[in-house]
């Protein structure tokens, strides 16, 4: 029989039961029929979806509610039943070490994967001890859970790779690089001490390669194209030994069957995103009048212009969100009577915010949508399911005045950043401000992000939790 036609015969089985139990009793009341839901359903599969935004703080869901559904609208994870709010934790690279305010994606992702606090770059390693730490899916695999990772981003990227590596450095992505990495020239560190050859377990592709993960979705093909560390083979054959059918396009997803780990790589790096600026535009820079040069309160300043939001005709290959997300939620919920965990990342909703183009992120945060609205669509005959969506830190974006508070006054009043000034739907203008640096990339930003869950958190997630605490209700859920 079809899981999920098993899972429909025991819904009906349930209900006849509570019905049952209804008529016998003199007063039913609320809690006893909460009780007796709870007592019918227990044997079910447990599952945990988590769903994380890369950088998706109140400004980008904001930002993304209005151009995707209007000033009035609501988002699905608007219509959640469980709203929080999840601070940011993250120290020093040593023992003890002080806290540090703004956090990276890879610390972020380990206090979720892990319960433990770790300094930035780190995944689910400890800050100064360098000790691996185990994930919340290497537990739950070995107590009998299938696992799986989702990412629009490569699946060696610091959040996806939290979850199933361990290294002191999230560049290290592939053998070439594990000892040193280099940009342009720049020496930017490198991982020597996780070097198989010096005890270490190997590049994070190698590790996923090695791992006992039963789904891995999202792009980084090229990191699995370099051969393994030692080995006259690539990193993706090293894979293929180790039992994992290896898919690259969106039709192949579709056409893979269960039954066997799934490695799907589908882009060399990072996933194409669904929206783009107007002809590829990005934020600008106002530019003052030569007379504004002189004295700030003289002269005037030529803002960017309007622009609209178009589709990215370099998605139009590449599967989405939604369409991972049903293969994985398809793959480990087969032959499955004792559930599973899942992570599941938006990743350029920050990409995008770095790079300063709100339009691309909106886009992610619409794609991030679709996968919830797939996630809540599996707890409908999956009751014992519990979805977490949330972000792993805060980013850029702010979203500021069209026309300025001040615009009255008699002098140039303009943004110091850079500015995008978008038309949404609803025919108005939006701007949407970055400045966080003069570099040629944005900034995090330190600001607690919201937490949202569907109703299996109800009663186990309160108003307001530190970031490593999402990990111990992801563990009390699945009883590890």
């Amino acid at each position: 029989m079809d899981p999920i036609d098993m899972n429909y015969h025991r819904l009906i089985l349930i209900c006849i039961l509570l019905l049952s139990a209804t008529a016998q009793a003199q007063v039913p009341t609320e809690s006893s029929l909460e009780q007796a839901v709870a007592a019918a359903t227990d044997d079910l599969p447990h599952h945990v979806i988590l769903i994380i935004g890369d950088g998706m703080d109140e400004q980008q869901v904001t930002i993304a509610r209005n151009y995707l559904k209007g000033a009035n609208g609501r988002l699905v994870m608007d219509r959640l039943p469980l709203r929080a709010a999840s601070q940011i934790l993250t120290t020093e690279d040593k023992l003890n070490g002080r806290p540090v305010y703004v956090a990276d994606s890879a610390n972020t992702a380990t206090s979720m994967a892990t319960g433990v606090v770790t300094s930035r770059g780190r995944l689910s390693t400890t800050a100064g001890g360098d000790k691996d730490i185990p994930t919340i899916a290497e537990l739950a695999k070995a107590a009998g859970f299938k696992t799986g990772i989702v990412s629009t981003s490569s699946v060696t990227d610091a959040t996806p790779a939290a979850f199933a590596t361990h290294i002191s450095y999230r560049l290290c992505e592939n053998p070439d690089i594990v000892e040193q990495v280099e940009y342009k020239g720049i020496d930017l560190g490198g991982c020597p001490q996780d070097a198989r050859k010096n005890g270490g377990l190997g590049a994070v592709s190698e590790q996923l390669a090695n791992s006992n993960m039963d789904v891995i979705l999202g792009g980084g093909s090229k990191h699995f194209a370099v051969n393994a560390e030692g080995q006259d083979i690539s990193v993706l054959a090293l894979a293929q030994s180790n039992g994992f059918q290896t898919i690259d396009s969106a039709s192949a997803l579709e056409a893979s069957k269960p039954g066997q780990p799934l490695l799907g790589l589908f882009a060399e790096s990072t996933l194409p995103v669904r929206l783009r600026g107007e002809d590829g535009r990005q934020a600008e820079m106002p530019e003052p009048s030569l007379l504004n040069r002189v004295h700030e309160y003289l002269g005037d300043a030529e803002l960017p212009e309007v622009m609209i939001c178009e589709p990215n005709p370099d998605f139009a290959e590449m599967p989405t969100l939604k369409q991972m997300t049903d293969a994985a939620l398809a793959h480990l919920s087969a032959n499955n009577d004792k559930g599973f965990f899942l992570m599941i990342e938006s990743a350029s909703i920050d990409k995008q915010s770095h790079e300063r183009k709100p339009c691309g992120s909106i886009g992610e945060v619409e794609q991030l949508e679709e996968a919830l609205q797939s996630a809540l669509a599996f707890s409908r005959t999956h009751p014992k399911t519990l979805i977490l969506v949330t972000a792993d830190h805060s980013q850029a974006a702010q979203l500021i005045p069209y026309e300025s508070l001040f615009s009255a006054y008699p002098i140039p009043v303009y943004t110091p950043g850079y500015l995008a000034q978008i038309e949404t739907p609803e025919g108005s203008v939006m701007s949407v401000n970055y400045a966080t640096t003069n570099f040629m990339m944005e900034e995090h930003t330190g600001a607690a992000v919201p937490l949202y869950a569907n109703s299996q958190g109800q009663g186990k997630i309160p108003a307001f939790v530190q970031q490593p605490e999402i990990f111990k209700i992801m563990m009390d859920y699945l009883g590890l």
